[in-house]
């Protein structure tokens, strides 16, 4: 900040000290905004911190629940010999995610916090089927092999100067047509078919780590300025966002990856 003096035959007087303020407020004043700066920075850091240790979190929840549902032949059978129960904890989950997402501002940091563990549970519950179809070590192998490429393309999000909206937009938009063409193999079971779909899920959900992780940033920078329950709720929401991206790269790399347990 600009030091504004006035000389007078030689001698200089503080304008601070004019209107009757001590010479040493000058210092503290134009310290300020370096505190302000770095008490920013402290909290942006602490809230990025927390959108990846929620995401770790939920992550690991969802993976033992989905262990131990494949390991009970009871769980299995209320679950995949019931088409009710099944679309009832599908459409649980979708609830929570539009729930979470559009009342994320009237929500308590405690309720969106449930909320995203709870969902968690339910994505293992129904994330318990591919222990039934692939062998463990090769869901193992392409868990590891997802969290490297979360990794570095998180960090090209993170890191770049490139502005990654317009891409953003066109990812959504290829998404949209990626669940209409999943939808519609369904009925056709094409197996070419199939493995188109799934190399463009790899691609969309390998941008969308990007262009996610770059949005989260910029919108700490611009509201992240304290850690409190609205920030730490938006940390949650963050972490939503790219566990949804890392869950849905692993199953589009599983498809690629995965080896049949019956082998």
């Amino acid at each position: 900040m600009a030091n504004y003096n006035e000389y007078n035959n030689g001698q200089r007087y503080d304008r601070y000290e004019q209107y009757g303020q001590p010479a040493a407020y000058e210092e503290v004043y134009d310290e300020a905004p370096y505190v302000v700066e770095q008490h920013t920075l402290e909290a942006f850091n602490v809230l990025m911190r927390k959108v990846y240790l929620w995401m770790a979190l939920a992550l690991g929840v969802t993976g033992l629940t989905a262990y131990g549902v494949a390991n009970s032949p009871s769980l299995i059978s209320m679950i995949y010999s019931s088409q009710m129960v099944f679309w009832v904890i599908a459409i649980a989950e979708i609830g929570l995610v539009i729930g979470l997402s559009a009342a994320i501002n009237k929500l308590s940091f405690s309720t969106a916090a449930i909320m995203f563990v709870v969902y968690s549970v339910l994505n293992g519950v129904m994330l318990s089927s591919i222990f039934l179809v692939y062998s463990q070590g090769s869901i193992a192998k392409t868990f590891f092999i997802t969290a490297g490429a979360f990794v570095g393309l998180a960090l090209i999000g993170y890191t770049t100067k490139r502005d990654l909206s317009g891409v953003g937009k066109f990812l959504i938009f290829a998404l949209i047509g990626l669940i209409i063409a999943s939808v519609v193999n369904m009925f056709t079971k094409s197996t070419g078919f199939d493995f188109i779909i799934s190399i463009i899920g790899v691609l969309i959900f390998a941008g969308l780590t990007a262009y996610d992780t770059q949005k989260i940033k910029q919108m700490f920078m611009q509201v992240g300025t304290e850690v409190n329950d609205q920030t730490q709720k938006l940390a949650v929401l963050g972490a939503l966002t790219v566990y949804l991206d890392f869950v849905n790269l692993f199953l589009y790399l599983l498809r690629f990856l995965g080896r049949s347990r019956d082998i």
